[in-house]
């Protein structure tokens, strides 16, 4: 029996559980027995009757109907539950005692599902929109912000690639924690990070300090996936859990509608550019960047006012506020459902774990010898390196014969689905791409062998190519030069003023006596082994430039907002079936129909069947990865669950960057490989999940 709390004895022998210790303030936690008649004093059955009129529970609306008083119901399959616990219990020799796991869901049926969830629901589905909006960040800023800075193709590459390893330790890093610190503390330093790191990535106008600050921004909110679904389950009952977190799923789908959609309405307003003198340029995507920073701020304004998990206090042994915060649970709903009198019951105390103070950590190293370290320590830097190695515990601990084999097919499964999922969404739009400059291609215009002499070109130049052309005494003056490449010409005594370029080259040609006042046209970037015989460069524009027309094309913003959208029948149809047909057949049946949809994509031949292929595997695909994060919550133990959430979640971002690399690479090659690949992992994915636990009707334990 726990040295927190008191037992009263009542006249009849009932041990009542009272909250405090020493004399402190005592709350009603009152056993479930009838009052006895004459039995107790008159204050106490008033205070247990208090706010109920006798007549108007004897006129229970639905008595004379023969229907059954909720309250009534809810005892009737708590009782269920129980004796089927009991004959399991007996069936493997079990000693039969309720264990931590079915009081606190006993408890969590009494606080009962209303206000208090559903404004934690608010709060973290922010959470989980800001890590949505995230994912998009990257890919819509790139084609500004590498001619704002002059990224280069390898740089762009390792920026996309050092986001999702930053993601990748970032889950690994604080799912981990938050076993050890507490769900809500590590979210709210996740969501700190990363719009700490964001805002000064706004500002940022050298691209290293531009990668640090995504990195690290990546880093913060990589780590809230796993804390969200774990923080939010601990809070929710057995029979609203599945339904509850699928709901929650639909805040990711959120997130990409908002990114698409204020990068629609942003990005492309280049009027709406700020520059602070010539070196100091602040365009509309970094203002983009700063509007993607609302949600992660509400979650976090919002996690100020929400307490820690109770279920996390208790499995490490911190009673008095773990019974605060779920009385707190039980008041705000009874209070929202209009009955402020009900009063908070438990039937037993709460059998908890030895506190972590009385805990030793034993590391088994490679040799077979092992140490223990006490955790009652007072140095800051001992206790650091302490939660350092419970978390590396904790990550071998997933690793037990009771958890090996089960985590493994869901690690496969996680793989699977990450690996199809995200490869195809680098192959989407870069396919949209591809055929966008194919159909631009095949508009090109070819000059061959044209003589130009004392001519004023006043007008832009577009998508041509210039053969062995002769272009004496000309002015070009400013224009835009577009797409346009000149090769094997001649250009003698030319002027070029104020001229504005963009996939411009000069090839093999002559440049004589010409003269280049103030453009972008300079000799070590645009001119590939040209003769240069007098050529005088003044006032050039040296760095990159933005082009909003050329590099923002929204087609690619409305294919990301229809793909978004694509998921809401997915998102319903998944929360409204979780509980009925069970997680496993959610995951096994959407991830062998996305299977299916993939071999349409052979049909993709124009950009409008990529889109409407792209919108089908995600409205099939989105319902796995519901079940996925369900199933995830409940096999693992409580002690273990953002743990081994963390470390799944860090492989499904290995899993996207080893398919966004291998995907990106058959653009444009072949399309066969990509959908062969998608299948073959979304097919064995599926099946495997068939051999995952059913854990619908799971207690966390």
């Amino acid at each position: 029996m726990d040295d927190h709390w008191q037992n009263n004895v009542n006249q009849q022998g009932t041990e009542i559980p009272t909250y405090g210790e020493g004399g402190g303030q005592e709350y009603p936690y009152q056993a479930d027995f009838p009052q006895q008649e004459g039995g107790g004093d008159e204050d106490a059955r008033s205070d247990a009757t208090e706010g109920h009129d006798e007549d108007a529970e004897a006129m229970y609306e639905g008595e004379y109907q023969g229907i059954p008083h909720p309250d009534e119901i809810k005892a009737a399959q708590r009782a269920a539950r129980a004796e089927a616990r009991k004959k399991a219990r007996l069936a493997a020799a079990m000693p039969d005692e309720e264990d931590l796991a079915e009081q606190y869901e006993n408890i969590m049926e009494d606080c009962g599902h209303g206000r208090f969830q559903w404004t934690l629901f608010i709060v973290l589905g922010m959470a989980l929109m800001a890590d949505g909006v995230d994912g998009f960040v990257v890919g819509f800023v790139l084609p500004s912000a590498e001619k704002d800075m002059c990224i280069s193709n390898a740089n762009k590459g390792m920026l996309g690639l050092l986001v999702y390893v930053s993601m990748m330790v970032g889950a690994f890093v604080w799912g981990s924690l938050a076993d050890k610190m507490g769900r809500r503390k590590c979210l709210i330093y996740c969501l700190a990070i990363d719009c700490v790191f964001s805002f000064l990535s706004c500002f940022a106008q050298g691209y290293g300090f531009f990668l640090f600050f995504r990195f690290c921004s990546g880093f913060g909110i990589g780590g809230t996936v796993p804390i969200v679904y774990t923080y939010f389950a601990e809070f929710l009952q057995m029979d609203k859990r599945g339904e509850h977190l699928s709901w929650l799923c639909m805040f990711w789908m959120f997130g990409g509608l908002y990114a698409s959609f204020t990068a629609w309405g942003i990005i492309p307003h280049y009027g709406w550019g700020i520059s602070l003198g010539t070196q100091y340029q602040i365009h509309t995507w970094r203002v983009f960047i700063l509007v993607c920073m609302f949600p992660a701020i509400i979650a976090l304004v919002g996690l100020v006012f929400m307490p820690e998990s109770p279920r996390f206090f208790l499995e490490n042994g911190r009673h008095d506020e773990a019974w605060m915060i779920l009385r707190q649970v039980h008041d705000t709903n009874w209070k929202a459902k209009g009955e402020p009198e009900r009063v908070f019951t438990v039937s037993t105390n709460i059998t908890t774990p030895k506190t972590q103070e009385d805990e030793f950590i034993e590391i088994q190293s490679d040799t077979g010898t092992s140490f223990q370290v006490c955790l009652n320590q007072e140095d800051d830097l001992f206790v650091l390196l302490l939660l350092c190695l419970q978390v590396m515990q904790n990550v071998m601990s997933l690793a037990a014969p009771d958890l090996r084999l089960q985590g493994l097919f869901l690690a496969i499964v996680w793989f699977t689905m990450a690996f199809s999922y995200h490869g195809l969404s680098v192959w989407f739009p870069d396919m949209i791409k591809y055929m966008q400059y194919e159909e631009y291609e095949s508009k090109v215009k070819l000059f061959h062998r044209e003589r130009v002499e004392r001519f004023h070109f006043n007008f832009s130049l577009v998508n041509q190519i210039h053969k062995e052309g002769e272009y004496v005494h000309d002015k070009f003056m400013d224009i835009e030069i577009k797409s346009v490449k000149f090769e094997d010409s001649l250009f003698e005594n030319c002027y070029f003023e104020d001229v504005r370029s963009t996939n411009t080259y000069f090839e093999n040609c002559t440049i004589k006596n010409t003269v280049f006042y103030n453009t972008d046209l300079w000799e070590d970037s645009k001119f590939i082994d040209c003769r240069m015989e007098n050529a005088t460069f003044l006032h050039p524009k040296k760095g990159c430039h933005l082009n909003f027309q050329e590099e923002n094309d929204i087609v690619i913003y409305m294919v990301s907002f229809l793909g978004s959208l694509a998921t809401l029948p997915g998102n319903i149809l998944s929360a409204l079936f979780m509980d009925k047909i069970g997680r496993i057949k959610i995951i096994g049946g959407s991830m062998l129909i996305s299977a299916v949809c993939t071999f349409l994509l052979l049909l993709s031949f124009s950009q409008g069947a990529v889109i409407l292929f792209q919108c089908l595997f995600y409205a099939t695909s989105v319902a796995a990865w519901n079940g996925l994060e369900v199933i995830t919550v409940e096999i693992y133990p409580s002690a273990k669950r953002c743990t081994a959430f963390g470390v799944l979640n860090g492989t499904c971002k290995l899993a996207a960057i080893i398919g966004s690399i291998i995907f990106a690479k058959f653009i444009g090659i072949t399309k066969i490989i990509p959908i062969f690949l998608a299948f073959a992992a979304l097919a064995c994915g599926g099946l495997l999940a068939t051999k995952l636990p059913d854990t619908r009707e799971k207690i966390l334990e």
